[in-house]
């Protein structure tokens, strides 16, 4: 695997609202793409929340089946608690949900495609990709 899809960008696959995000995930295999499961508990809350919930719990658990799901694991955990102390440290916090996903990109070596590159700028050393504007 090469990529972690942020929540976003998989809002933006599902919506289509994004041409190019789609054109994006298209150049790479479905074998180099993750998406947590942090997205997916994110996602099916706004399913949750939507109009038509069943439906739209529906779709996302069809796109889900189409990537692998990386858990929060140990591995992770150790990331994110040196991720939280210095963001912490220096008044940066992104938000425990944000700072999980870009631990599990950097416990297993992967980008991040997201289009909040601001926020997660933050992080030291994690590779960030922003298929909206690529």
């Amino acid at each position: 695997m090469i990529y972690l899809l942020d929540t976003d960008i998989c809002i933006y696959l599902l919506n289509g609202r994004e041409p190019q995000v789609k054109r994006n995930a298209d150049l790479a295999p479905r074998s180099e793409i993750a998406i947590s499961a942090l997205t997916m508990a994110e996602m099916f809350s706004g399913a949750a929340r939507s109009e038509q919930p069943l439906l739209t719990y529906a779709k996302q658990s069809a796109f889900f089946m189409h990537y692998s799901i990386l858990p929060f694991d140990a591995a992770a955990a150790d990331v994110y608690g040196r991720i939280d102390g210095w963001l912490k440290g220096r008044g940066m916090r992104i938000g425990p949900l944000d700072t999980q996903i870009a631990a599990i990109a950097l416990a297993h070596n992967l980008t991040l495609v997201t289009h909040n590159t601001r926020h997660y700028s933050r992080v030291p050393n994690l590779p960030i990709e922003d298929w909206v504007v690529l």
